[in-house]
Order: C-alpha cells, then sequence, then structure tokens
C-alpha cells in the first residue's frame, strides 16, 4: 500500500510540475515580447503623423514608460536600460 501511495504522490507532483514550468515559460515568453516591443528599435515602428493631437502622442508616452517601469520593477530591464530607454522615449 505504501509504494502505490508513493507511486500516486509522485504521479502528482510530476504533473503539478509540468503544468507550472509550462505556465512559467509562457509567462517570460510573454515578458520577452514586452521587452522586445518596448525596446525596439525606432526605426521598426513608424512615426506619428505630423497631424496627430499632442495629448494622443502624451498619452501613448505615459503608457510606454508604465509598460518600461513594470519590466523594471519585475527585474527585466536593468536600471541602466531604464534610464537609456525613459530617455529616448521623453525624448520623442
Amino acid at each position: 500500500m505504501g509504494l502505490l501511495k508513493t507511486a500516486t504522490r509522485a504521479a502528482v507532483a510530476s504533473s503539478v510540475h509540468g503544468r507550472v514550468q509550462r505556465r512559467q515559460q509562457a509567462r517570460w515568453a510573454q515578458q520577452e515580447a514586452q521587452v522586445h516591443a518596448i525596446a525596439g528599435s525606432p526605426a521598426q515602428t513608424s512615426p506619428p503623423p505630423a497631424a496627430a493631437p499632442r495629448t494622443a502622442d502624451t498619452h501613448q508616452q505615459l503608457e510606454l514608460l508604465k509598460q518600461l517601469g513594470e519590466l523594471r520593477d519585475a527585474g527585466i530591464v536593468t536600471a541602466a536600460e531604464f534610464e537609456t530607454k525613459k530617455a529616448e522615449i521623453l525624448a520623442k
């Protein structure tokens, strides 16, 4: 009976471990995508139209800064990378 309990526990632990690992990998992939979206080269994104209102541009800058701050807080982006990208965003 003891061997059966041990085998059952091992199977459950293995199953849970697999689910957790897949979830973590998906989360890390999502964070990597965010880093690449924020840290992507400016040449890849088209510049906003000249007639666009300044409030929309400011809103977009705030959103980018918020996302960048979240990445820094999560430890994905270093403080130096954060400051560099922040300066680039605010220079636009």
